[in-house]
């Protein structure tokens, strides 16, 4: 198990303390006030996105290969939406809005449908940046298209390829666009669909909903109960459904790990994994949401305890969003939104320290995998660079198509 992560030596919290002596480059950074830590994040991730969008968009152009938020070109569309919204740079913004118009080229007629691995990603976001840069015809061409996406009747409903993902992209319109871009009506009629599926694999256990993705069932936030339970929060559903979310939530707090781990998948005693996309991280980003929506010191005191986890075991040897340590930093900005605890701030930036002074090293020893994906949003660098930007001004920032 230990040969995932790296042993965490990080100090359990530094004073930020001008021109203080450090015995370490990582020590220096952990030590430095958060306004100037915040210039030096920002040079290091505006390069980094100068790499990513070099190697993602420069070498390819419209020639796609992978057109997706996840692995593919959208996520540098991504990334580099993050960057215009930090420092309001208009060559990014119209560089991002070429890139969407190639994933738009390439995503036509796609059967894949959510935000993070399908069309409506594609549309979503150019619907957004389209109207940031104030163009109301293309705006109005990217929302048409969002809205003729067919919803296939055997799609499956974790976050990933189904119902829930293709829900958060409705949210991420109502968010930018504005509240009832996509009516709440017809949300709530997928969300009864994701319940109504949910009760009936739940009458074979003794869980309140359940899901299978290819005959597991899955507990995390990439393909089970955690993203679904998360994306189901953002949706107007009647008091019996919410209550059927909040002790989904519960079942899974009263049969995690010993150790505040949770299994990947029903049943399963193997625990290893703490990724967001398996794991502690994405439980505890679910329920912090869970804190602030129900209002339950409960889903609070339990997404501490999964933050324990990550914390301890979080140093992955990957550098990813989704299965690496830019994605488990997440965990802890998302408790510091929340709570106000300078803890949890701290601990975001131990992390994101880390991958800024230990990452090229370890990954050109061989030491820590780049990512099979290596300058994607959620396998390789264009997801630290989107969490540097993002820890820039941590009071904005969100997990990447899952918080934000």
């Amino acid at each position: 198990m230990a040969d995932r992560f790296f042993r965490n030596d990080l100090p359990d919290f530094v004073e930020e303390e001008e021109g203080a002596v450090t015995q370490s480059t990582l020590h220096h950074l952990l030590s430095l006030p958060y306004p100037k830590f915040s210039d030096k994040l920002l040079k290091a991730a505006l390069e980094l996105k100068g790499k990513v969008v070099k190697q993602t968009w420069m070498r390819s152009g419209p020639h796609l290969k992978d057109y997706t938020l996840y692995t593919g070109i959208l996520g540098t569309a991504f990334l580099l939406f993050k960057a215009y919204q930090v420092t309001n740079n208009p060559a990014d913004l119209a560089v991002c809005a070429e890139v969407i118009r190639a994933c738009d080229r390439e995503s036509q007629g796609s059967p894949f449908v959510t935000f993070i691995c399908g069309r409506a990603g594609v549309c979503a976001l150019g619907a957004v940046v389209a109207k940031e840069a104030g163009d109301e015809g293309l705006l109005n061409y990217y929302l048409s298209s969002f809205r003729a996406i067919k919803m296939p009747n055997d799609v499956p409903n974790e976050l990933l390829y189904g119902r829930a993902g293709y829900l958060w992209a409705c949210s991420f319109l109502n968010k930018h666009i504005g509240e009832g871009t996509i009516p709440s009506i017809y949300m709530s009629s997928i969300a009864e669909d994701i319940i109504t599926d949910g009760k009936r694999l739940a009458r074979k256990g003794s869980y309140p909903l359940m899901y299978e993705w290819f005959g597991e069932r899955y507990w995390g936030a990439a393909h089970g109960l955690a993203g679904i339970m998360h994306i189901l929060m953002d949706v107007n559903l009647e008091s019996e459904d919410m209550e059927h979310v909040k002790a989904t939530l519960n079942y899974m707090i009263q049969n995690r790990f010993p150790s505040g781990n949770y299994p990947s998948v029903e049943g399963d005693d193997t625990d290893c994994l703490v990724h967001w996309c398996h794991g502690a991280p994405g439980l505890s980003l679910t329920l912090t949401k869970a804190a602030e929506v129900f209002q339950d010191k409960q889903f609070l005191q339990a997404a501490e305890e999964a933050a324990e986890v990550v914390w301890k075991r979080g140093l992955l040897k990957r550098v990813g969003i989704c299965h690496g340590v830019s994605g488990n930093a997440y965990i802890f900005l998302s408790l510091y939104r929340l709570t106000g605890n300078v803890k949890y701030l701290y601990r975001a930036k131990a992390f994101t320290c880390f991958l800024l002074d230990e990452a090229d090293k370890l990954v050109a020893e061989g030491k820590m995998h780049g990512g099979d994906h290596p300058y994607s949003l959620f396998e390789g660098q264009a997801g630290m660079a989107y969490l540097f930007l993002d820890m820039t001004k941590s009071s904005l920032s969100g997990f990447p198509a899952y918080e934000f």
